[in-house]
């Protein structure tokens, strides 16, 4: 089975009850919260197709790359206590899946308008009205906008934009993590948080979707992943049929699952 849309409230509301409690706590409790957090993450799996696990944990694999050259590496945020907290990685795992219930419990045509008309604007606004520069930002939105209108798994990619967008923005405002005024070595403005962040979502989730039949055979599944990424036809629409993946295109059930 896919996501079940209860996901979509659930999960976000515990990363938002994460977040705040990280403010209180010392680098034992972040520890604490992390153990927390990986144990919410395989209960939110357990229930899901082997298929839909695999992508969870691909984008897990992927975040946390993304995390440790962003922040520890580069240094364009910092959480509070200047580390990569333990509860990050997982919860990268549940955002995946609080979009893609988001995504199921929406009409996708609408979930993707209300995702690109929000990252448009945020971009503009980086541009021209908010009090921060936010030019890296900006430089990402298009990304986002391209892959929610080519994209067959667009609403996927919407829903989960639509809830970083909200974290990023709560995150932020509460201290638990800050981004850099400027990109390190750069130079170029960005914002707190920037408006095109959530085109770095886009890739782990791109990946995620690329690397999780693989994941599946080489845990000795019966899934051919290279039959799976050459198809799409066929195989993808059967696949979709019996066990939902999550990622539905803005036009409607007509439309064929797609990795990309």
């Amino acid at each position: 089975m896919t996501a079940p849309r209860r996901y979509a409230v659930v999960l976000p509301a515990y990363l938002a009850g994460l977040l705040a409690l990280d403010t209180q706590v010392s680098f034992r409790g972040q520890l604490v919260l992390g153990v927390l957090t990986f144990a919410v993450l395989a209960a939110a799996v357990c229930p899901l197709s082997t298929l839909v696990r695999a992508q969870a944990v691909g984008v897990v694999l992927f975040a946390t790359v993304g995390e440790v050259t962003g922040s520890l590496l580069w240094g364009v945020y910092h959480y509070r206590l200047h580390n990569l907290p333990l509860f990050i990685p997982p919860a990268h795992g549940l955002v995946y899946l609080s979009g893609v219930a988001l995504s199921r419990s929406i009409r996708a045509r609408a979930v993707v308008w209300a995702a690109a008309v929000g990252a448009a604007a945020w971009g503009v606004a980086g541009l021209t009205v908010l009090p921060r520069p936010d030019v890296a930002g900006a430089v990402g939105v298009p990304l986002l906008l391209v892959f929610l209108w080519r994209s067959r798994s667009r609403a996927t990619y919407a829903g989960v934009f639509l809830v970083v967008a909200a974290l990023e923005l709560y995150g932020t405002s509460i201290g638990t993590w800050r981004w850099a005024a400027a990109l390190p070595g750069l130079g170029i403005p960005d914002g707190n948080p920037p408006s095109g962040v959530a085109s770095g979502y886009v890739w782990f989730d791109v990946m995620a979707l690329l690397i999780a039949p693989w994941l599946v055979y080489a845990a000795g599944g019966t899934l051919n992943p290279k039959r799976w990424i050459r198809s799409s036809g066929h195989l993808l629409s059967s696949i979709r049929r019996r066990e939902p993946i999550g990622t539905m295109s803005a036009s409607g059930a007509s439309s064929r699952a797609s990795v990309t």
